[in-house]
């Protein structure tokens, strides 16, 4: 049975963390919760939930998922898969099993959860988290080839392979760079179509004008980035 650990970035996600928590199948050996410097009660309610906590005082999402990689690290037994999953309960966290199975069962590398319309509740998405995500990935599909649909958060990779993308963005390019240095690297990848349903809260970064256009700017920063080297 692989070894499977769960990062969840979370910033002030109090009332929904604990749900996100319950659902998440027993397959999985540690759920990391980050804790984005909250100011609520989410690290104490991820801790009764069963959640190991982190605490990562910088804001920015790939900071949070970083900080659970350094904790993965320092491990003595070696994780086999990473999955990363968002607090705010708009996955379903119980579909973690249909999105490790590829890897599992036929060795691919990496997998993204891709939020189809069919399967998305009515406002879960704004519109421009949708022309985002069209733009990102008709952007990769020109330049690399790629058919990936969606930037989705829900996603899950071997640890290894994780490694060796060696990310780094701080902010909100960390899923677009992943998906890149995975298409640079010819890492074997999959999407899985899952349901996604309104978020618990209020979104840091589509809730807000200020969010969605430093979320655009960086990840066509990306794609612009890698597309010209």
């Amino acid at each position: 049975m692989s070894i499977i650990k769960v990062i969840i970035p979370a910033y002030n996600e109090q009332d929904s963390i604990q749900h996100v928590i319950k659902d998440i199948p027993d397959i999985v050996d540690e759920i990391i919760v980050v804790s984005n410097n909250s100011t609520d009660n989410t690290e104490t309610n991820a801790k009764q939930a069963g959640a190991t906590v982190l605490v990562e005082p910088q804001k920015g999402y790939g900071y949070a998922c970083l900080k659970g990689m350094d904790y993965i690290a320092d491990q003595e037994i070696k994780t086999e898969i990473v999955v990363f999953l968002d607090g705010d309960y708009s996955d379903y966290p119980e579909e973690l099993l249909k999105i490790v199975d590829p890897i599992i069962k036929n060795d691919i590398d990496f997998v993204v959860g891709a939020r189809v319309e069919e399967l998305r509740e009515k406002g879960a998405m704004t519109f421009p988290q949708i022309f985002g995500n069209w733009l990102a990935t008709s952007l990769m599909r020109l330049f690399f080839g790629s058919t990936f649909t969606d930037l989705g958060p829900f996603r899950a990779i071997k640890y290894d392979r994780l490694l060796d993308l060696k990310m780094e963005d701080k902010t909100y390019g960390w899923t677009v760079e992943m998906q890149l240095k995975a298409l640079r690297q010819k890492l074997s990848y999959k999407e899985i179509p899952v349901n996604y349903r309104n978020r618990i809260g209020v979104s840091k970064v589509s809730g807000t004008v200020k969010g969605a256009i430093f979320a655009g700017i960086k990840i066509l920063s990306w794609i612009f980035k890698y597309s010209f080297k």
